[in-house]
C-alpha cells in the first residue's frame, strides 16, 4: 500500500510517500514560512519524486497533535480535503509518536517535548520493549519541573528531542545531569516518513477513518477557547 504522510504540527512542514515500510520520497522544510504556503507544493513534488499518481495511493496519514494550533489546523484541513476529494481513508498519528518512532531500539527512555508555551511542554515518555516502541506515559501538557519529578525515580537515561529542546534542554541537563541526552539535529524534528509509516500500519489494520470524522488532539484548550469559557462563566 502507498501512503502519503503529512506533518504540520510544529514549525516544520514535512511530507513523505511510503510503500509499506519503504520510503519512496520525502521533503522537509524549516523555513518559517506558513504551512499553507509550503504544504501543497511539497505534496505535489513528493508524489512526483516518488513517481506516484494520486490514484495509486491507498490512504493518507496526518500528524494529529499535539502541537501548534495553527499548524495542526492547516495540516489536518489539507489532509482531510485531499482524502475526501481523492476518496481515500485517513488516519491521525500522534505528533509525539511520530517523533519517538525513529529512535525505536535505543536504550533508556525516549521523551519528545514540544513547546506548548505558557511555560509548559507537550510530552510523552516511551521505551523500547521487545523491539517495539511502547508509550509509558502521555501525551500530556506539563511544566518541565513536573516532568523532571516524573523522571527522577525511574533512574534511567533519557533522550530528549523536539522543538522544546532548544528552549528547555539545558534545564533538563542541569536537573538530571548525565542521564539526559539530546538527540542530534537530524533526529530532532518531526518528519513525514514516520507519520506515513505509522499510518500504513493503521490502514493495513483497517483503522482508516472517514475524513469528516478525524479530529485533532490538542491536549489542552486554545487561548481563544479559554477566553470564551471565562466569558461564559462571567
Amino acid at each position: 500500500m502507498l501512503v502519503l504522510g503529512i506533518e504540520a504540527a510544529t514549525p516544520v512542514a514535512a511530507v513523505a510517500v511510503v510503500q509499506g515500510e519503504r520510503v519512496l520520497a520525502e521533503r522537509m522544510v524549516n523555513n518559517q514560512r506558513t504551512h499553507s504556503v509550503n504544504l501543497l507544493p511539497m505534496i505535489k513534488a513528493v508524489l512526483e519524486d516518488a513517481r506516484v499518481a494520486r490514484e495509486d495511493l491507498g490512504g493518507i496519514a496526518v500528524s494529529s497533535g499535539p502541537g501548534s494550533f495553527t499548524g495542526l489546523r492547516i495540516g489536518m484541513a489539507t489532509a482531510k480535503t485531499l482524502a475526501q476529494v481523492w476518496g481515500l481513508p485517513i488516519v491521525g498519528i500522534s505528533t509525539l509518536d511520530a517523533l519517538a518512532y525513529p529512535l525505536t531500539g535505543q536504550g533508556g527512555l525516549i521523551c519528545p517535548i514540544l513547546n506548548a508555551r505558557k511555560d509548559e511542554v507537550y510530552a510523552a515518555v516511551y521505551r523500547t520493549v521487545e523491539g517495539k516502541l511502547e508509550r509509558l506515559e502521555g501525551p500530556m501538557a506539563v511544566r518541565p519541573e513536573e516532568l523532571v519529578r516524573r523522571f527522577e525515580p525511574l533512574e534511567l537515561p533519557v533522550t530528549l528531542l523536539g522543538d522544546g529542546v532548544p528552549i528547555y534542554g539545558e534545564f533538563f541537563k542541569k536537573q538530571l545531569g548525565s542521564r539526559v541526552f539530546l538527540a542530534p539535529g537530524s533526529a530532532m524534528w518531526p518528519r513525514g516518513a514516520p507519520v506515513a509509516e505509522l499510518g500504513y500500519r493503521l490502514l493495513m489494520a483497517g483503522e482508516g477513518e472517514d475524513p469528516l470524522e478525524l479530529l485533532p488532539n490538542y491536549i489542552r484548550l486554545s487561548e481563544a477557547e479559554v477566553k470564551w469559557l471565562q466569558k461564559q462563566k462571567g
